[in-house]
This record gives structure tokens, sequence and C-alpha cells, in this order.
């Protein structure tokens, strides 16, 4: 009898470990960030499972340079448990698609990641950035 409900157990945490890992790689919507001449827009993340793809932060979306006469470029930043900010460029006075992979290489599994996005405005002025977005693991 004991040998039973120890199977039993073990299969119920088993399979309710799995039905978490998928529910955990499911993309999710992101509010737009934006700010003045930047937007990332139709955003999407997901957490992807622990030893898969080192357990990363995945986002992707649309970087949408809207400053069109400006003359300054735009970008992504991401960063996962607080580490250096990961930049990818976007391109003045278009909209690129960016599909990103972030992860700590030290770590099973991601659980933390920032995300912003920013204008690039030159040495001489500060860069403008969106409000810091924090994204937790459940």
């Amino acid at each position: 009898m004991r040998k039973i409900t120890a199977a039993v157990l073990t299969a119920g945490l088993f399979f309710g470990g799995v039905g978490a890992a998928v529910a955990d790689s499911a993309w999710h919507e992101v509010k737009d960030l934006r700010t003045g001449g930047a937007l990332f827009e139709e955003a999407k993340y997901k957490w992807e499972e622990p030893g898969r793809m080192h357990g990363a932060f995945h986002i992707k979306g649309k970087l949408r340079d809207n400053g069109l006469k400006d003359g300054h470029n735009i970008y992504l930043l991401v960063r996962v448990h607080g580490y250096e900010w990961n930049r990818f460029n976007g391109a003045q006075k278009k909209t690129i698609r960016i599909d990103k992979i972030v992860y700590d290489g030290a770590t099973r599994y991601t659980n933390s990641a920032d995300v912003r996005v920013c204008q690039d405005r030159g040495s001489l002025r500060p860069d403008n950035c969106s409000p810091t977005k924090r994204f937790k693991r459940p």
C-alpha cells in the first residue's frame, strides 16, 4: 500500500511540474513601451523551460522609430538578474522586428528580467528611455 501511495504521489508531482513548465513557456502580451521618438509594440515574452535555451527570457516585437525627423537612433535594452543591459539597436526612420533570447549562463533558468526602449540622443544629451518594465517568472 505504501509503495502504491508513493508511486501515485511521485507521478502527481512529476506531471504537476511538467504542467507548470508548459504553462510557463506560453507567450504573454506586453503593453507597448514608449518614449519620445521610440516605441516597442506588439511585444510578447515567454520564459523558456529550464534546461532548454538556458531557461532564458525570450522577447519579441516591433521596434519603431517614431521621431522620423529628429535624426536619432533607437534601441531596446534587456537585462536578466540585474546584470548588465543587452542592447539591441533599431534603425532610423524604420520599424524592425526584434526576436531575442537573453539568459544568465551560470544558472539553470532565468527568473527575472527588465526591459526598456530608448532613443539615442547623441553624446551631448542623455538618452531618452521609457520606464523599466520588470518581469518575474511565476
